[in-house]
């Protein structure tokens, strides 16, 4: 039929009210013939729609391998930009289309993606394509490019890199390919491991831990005396173990500026950015309810430090909880010698270095006291027991 329409004298280059023509409609829909046939008719390869979008770039859409290398023999440009600042690359890349993906990168010059503000491994991870991002690795784009402010103002939580599209569509797999690829985890405005947590994807936290992520970054709402992360995890002693092996700090926990003395009786209960301000571990643990699961995270709490005093408001909490004769016990008493040394220990190895467990594998010691180090003994999810809720 368009070959008869041609014959019979059509306009191969009329368009639509969003300046579509036939050349961009049948690439779209990977219609290699017809493409071939408008071409020789004359239609036009570099026209662009209302959004700029050009015929490669609406054949990226449709990943038909064939349609982009005809249209590439024709002088299609690969670094023409959508408005947005999309190249047909990145359509290719969030569609998941494998073989058109393959044509693009070499055609697409690398100051063109810069230029765009967004490299084809957002597009990738965005679009949950982990072998499409697996190639993009491979071909050489580097794990840690990061959004181009006038890009990431676009979403809400300012996200930048491709590591947090992973992570916010719970994609592990392609989370686990950058982070190998040496994608940095602590690079967004709201960390990757937060979002993690929040979704309680004890897999990808455990991953994203194992490669470094913070677990004593603060939350910019919400604002705590102690790291954000312990909020996530007061009902759950997996993922409290976890965060506390991998160097939380647990002494700002009970770092409670009243002491023995009373705490004021008008306080909010509850907290807010704009009621409380640096808000305090006693005030969170304390609250209606969560003040019966007190006694046990400050329980765990006690595996993960020397000896610290607590305040009295969060005494008083305590003292009504089975666990607290254990509790007393423990804080009246000298610790044991071999508790203060791995404690020793770990304080010399450091935060940074707790939060990269790898490092302990070129230590000339034992694995026996490396796994004494990491708390082995309380991996509760490397131990498979995931039922960690109180």
């Amino acid at each position: 039929m368009v070959e008869l329409l041609l014959w019979s004298k059509a306009d191969p280059d009329p368009r639509s009210s969003y300046g579509l023509t036939p050349l961009a409609l049948a690439a779209q829909n990977g219609h290699t013939e017809i493409l071939e046939l408008l071409l020789r008719k004359g239609a036009n390869i570099l026209s662009q729609a209302s959004d700029s979008a050009s015929i490669l770039f609406e054949a990226a859409g449709g990943g038909n391998p064939d349609s982009i290398s005809l249209l590439l023999e024709y002088g299609a440009d690969a670094n023409v930009p959508k408005q947005s600042g999309h190249l047909p690359i990145h359509r290719a890349a969030y569609r998941g289309h494998f073989l058109a993906l393959q044509i693009l990168i070499p055609v697409t010059d690398f100051n063109a993606i810069k230029e765009s503000g967004i490299s084809p491994l957002h597009s990738a991870a965005a679009g949950g394509h982990s072998q499409c991002l697996e190639f993009l690795l491979k071909s050489g784009f580097d794990a840690n490019f990061m959004l181009h402010r006038r890009v990431q103002k676009n979403y809400d939580d300012e996200r930048r890199s491709a590591l947090y599209f992973a992570v916010s569509n719970g994609d592990i797999e392609s989370a686990h390919l950058l982070l190998d690829a040496g994608a940095l985890p602590n690079q967004d405005p709201v960390n990757c491991l937060q979002v993690a947590l929040r979704m309680g994807n004890y897999e990808l936290i455990s991953l994203l831990l194992r490669h470094g992520a913070n677990v004593n970054y603060f939350c910019r709402i919400n604002t705590t005396h102690f790291p954000s992360a312990l909020q996530y995890t007061l009902k759950d002693e997996v993922l409290l173990r976890m965060l506390l092996t991998y160097g939380y700090n647990v002494s700002r926990c009970f770092d409670c500026p009243h002491g023995n003395t009373k705490h004021s009786k008008y306080l909010f209960e509850g907290w807010t950015s704009t009621v409380i301000k640096d808000t305090m571990f006693c005030e969170v643990i304390t609250l209606s309810w969560l003040r019966h699961l007190s006694g046990k995270v400050v329980r765990v709490m006690l595996d993960y430090v020397d000896h610290i005093r607590i305040c009295s408001k969060l005494q008083d909490t305590l003292q009504e909880q089975k666990l607290w004769p254990e509790i007393k016990a423990i804080l009246s008493n000298t610790r044991p010698l071999q508790h203060l040394c791995r404690l020793r220990i770990r304080k010399c190895l450091g935060r940074l270095r707790l939060r990269c467990p790898v490092f302990l594998t070129f230590l000339p010691i034992p694995n026996r006291l490396k796994e004494y180090i990491l708390y082995k003994e309380y991996d509760l999810y490397g131990q498979g027991h995931l039922k960690g809720i109180y």
